[in-house]
């Protein structure tokens, strides 16, 4: 069985059309969407709707911003256009058009933190499944996944504003990890509370982990633990105890998929 895994699509349909090629089946660790392209700012829904210095200083405020200070820059910029969440709602539509329409048959597709998963069941068809949640059997291979990004214990997910990123409060995603049992593979969107995985280092800054996923790899000891989330890693993979932890890569700037097989 070889299977290709990519995470951190965002928006690079041309690669994802031939991420497939050669493989049994394509596993999607999450963030289709391309919101905000800090590479180029003149790209993504933010620098296309809002424009090139709109989303250059959402890049700035993101790196080196203080509390609350992204929020209060994001609310201000898309206050000036009327009704932006239905602005946003179709751009995601143009963009999840475009990237469920080249995923082949055989395709296992969870969201990331930049996903809008309750606008998926629009782009779905046979062929591409959604297994968030749950471990399922692939080519005699019991997998599991989980999809999503969790928040810090004691922040509640953010209702308001016309952007709302796919966060998970904290105890509703430590209970979907504590559903899962029984599992060979584990693949998620986020990485394991491990810090040399979920360090950023061209941002210089400590991503959001799976928490509870690395008490559940102790727990279950799966042959590895895949996921994305973080472009630029410390460390793009080590081995945890039994199980070999690996970020399969930011998918849209190298376009080349991890190779999985057994």
């Amino acid at each position: 069985m070889r299977v290709h895994v990519v995470s951190d699509v965002h928006g690079n349909v041309e690669a994802l059309a031939r991420a497939a090629d050669g493989a049994d089946a394509l596993f999607v660790l999450g963030d289709l969407v391309d919101f905000v392209d800090y590479a180029n700012p003149t790209a993504g829904i933010l620098g296309r709707v809002l424009g090139e210095q709109v989303s250059r200083e959402f890049g700035r405020v993101r790196r080196a911003g203080g509390p609350g200070e992204l929020a209060a820059f994001a609310k201000a910029a898309w206050g000036r256009i009327p009704d932006p969440a239905a602005v946003i709602a179709e751009a995601v539509d143009e963009q999840y058009a475009a990237l469920f329409a080249v995923m082949p048959d055989d395709t296992w597709a969870i969201p990331g933190n930049v996903d809008l998963p309750d606008r998926w069941p629009a782009h779905l068809r046979p062929g591409i499944t959604v297994p968030d949640g749950k471990v399922v059997e692939i080519g005699g291979m019991r997998v599991a996944f989980l999809g999503g990004v969790p928040l810090p214990p004691g922040f509640p997910p953010r209702l308001g504003g016309p952007w709302r990123p796919h966060l998970v409060a904290a105890e509703d995603y430590q209970a979907s990890v504590d559903a899962l049992a029984d599992f060979d593979l584990l693949c998620t969107h986020a990485p394991p509370a491990v810090p040399a995985l979920f360090y950023d280092v061209v941002t210089k800054r400590r991503e959001l982990p799976g928490l509870g996923l690395r008490e559940l790899i102790e727990r279950e000891r799966p042959r590895a633990a895949l996921f994305g989330h973080v472009h630029q890693p410390l460390a793009a993979r080590l081995r945890y105890g039994a199980t070999e932890c690996v970020n399969v890569g930011h998918f849209r700037r190298t376009g080349q998929p991890y190779v999985l097989r057994w």
